[in-house]
């Protein structure tokens, strides 16, 4: 056989080994000896004359990157590919736990509540009679003001400004008077701190 006919059976062969590497996981044994045929095939065909060996070493070139190239490509959809790559959520959502508290949270929306502190843009709401840490759309919200749940992203309730009146009657009552903060510490029966040991 002719040294030509060796140099390509050598680059066949090194393309035959790389194309296995995608679905064989070999550690990288079969892109070495992948590797081992390209540079064999070069030599082979230098054996054969200058010009053959440089017209091979130029098809390699060019060659053996573009099926490294497709090959990285078409990878992430093999059977191996699949198992190694992680697929990419389609929403945030898709990575939050499904808890109880999350699908708490995403039945708000939709539901009128008061701010119960500034909000620029974060701030507390009074909603159903609880308090939530909520963020408005990037605009100031006054306390006192009727907010509407627009969504909750990730763990997180964003609000709007409103002119819907506050349905809930909890959440009226905990924004007239409900605020512990705003209280004498007599009224709520807390002894004072002066003698702690006696």
């Amino acid at each position: 056989m002719e040294p030509l006919a060796w140099s390509i059976c050598l680059l066949i062969a090194a393309i035959a080994l790389i194309a296995l590497e995608l679905f064989i996981p070999s550690g990288g044994l079969l892109s070495f000896l992948s590797a081992v045929a390209v540079l064999a095939s070069v030599i082979v065909a230098f054996s054969a004359g200058p010009r053959t060996g440089l017209l091979m070493l130029v098809v390699t070139l060019i060659i053996v990157p573009a099926v490294l190239a497709s090959a990285v490509r078409w990878w992430p959809h093999t059977p191996i590919g699949q198992l190694i790559l992680i697929a990419r959520p389609e929403s945030p959502d898709d990575v939050l736990p499904d808890t109880e508290e999350y699908r708490g949270l995403k039945s708000l929306i939709g539901k009128v509540g008061r701010s119960k502190s500034k909000m620029l843009p974060s701030g507390a709401i009074v909603l159903e009679g609880r308090t939530y840490d909520a963020v408005s759309e990037g605009m100031a919200i006054d306390a006192g003001m009727a907010v509407k749940v627009i969504a909750v992203k990730t763990n997180r309730i964003i609000v709007r400004p409103t002119d819907q009146a506050v349905t809930s009657l909890a959440a009226q009552s905990a924004n007239e008077g409900g605020d512990v903060l705003s209280q004498p510490i007599e009224s709520l029966g807390i002894e004072g701190f002066d003698e702690p040991l006696t």
